[in-house]
């Protein structure tokens, strides 16, 4: 079974409180990427699993002093190693996208669901990632329409950059083809 509850098989759980429901009759359509690693360019901790859940201590980095108070979260995590953790039910609205606007539509948090990549936006991902990407990818299909890929950088242009120039499109294109 791909989903049970809105849970993802294969995925680690942590429940984040930065989630709410989606508007009524509202499905999501577009699958969201970005990337992520705290402290900047550091890889592998749990800072980001602490952000996600209201627990990152703003004093233990100085560019955490800037997180203080933010609550954001995202569906998924997928680590350097691709190792996949779920932070939202996929038929919750995580907070993930801010301001936005997508084909037309804004507030995309209402209609997507977010993936976070451990990784800069400067820097290029591997293959593990890809291949965990695609297979959360295949399992999302299963139970949800949808329709649309796109970066948080093209629905929230100029805000945002990520997940940049590292991210390779038409790998990824490739490899779901191949799916």
């Amino acid at each position: 079974m791909a989903a049970e509850g809105g849970w993802i098989a294969g995925a680690r759980r942590v429940l984040s409180p930065n989630c709410d429901s989606r508007p009524p009759g509202t499905a999501a359509s577009l699958l969201l990427l970005h990337s992520i690693s705290l402290p900047r360019g550091e890889f592998g901790g749990d800072a980001i699993e602490r952000l996600f859940t209201n627990r990152l201590d703003p004093a233990a980095h100085p560019s955490f002093a800037d997180l203080a108070g933010l609550r954001v979260s995202a569906h998924f995590l997928v680590r350097c190693d691709g190792g996949l953790i779920q932070f939202v039910p996929l038929q919750s609205r995580a907070w993930h996208a801010g301001v936005s606007r997508w084909r037309g539509r804004e507030r995309c948090n209402d209609f997507s669901v977010g993936v976070e990549l451990e990784g800069t936006d400067d820097r290029k991902f591997g293959t593990a990632q890809y291949e965990s990407l695609l297979v959360l990818l295949k399992k999302l299909q299963i139970v949800l329409p949808l329709r649309d890929i796109a970066a948080h950088s093209d629905v929230a242009p100029g805000r945002k950059s990520d997940p940049g120039a590292g991210f390779d499109w038409a790998r990824f294109f490739a490899g779901l083809a191949r799916r």
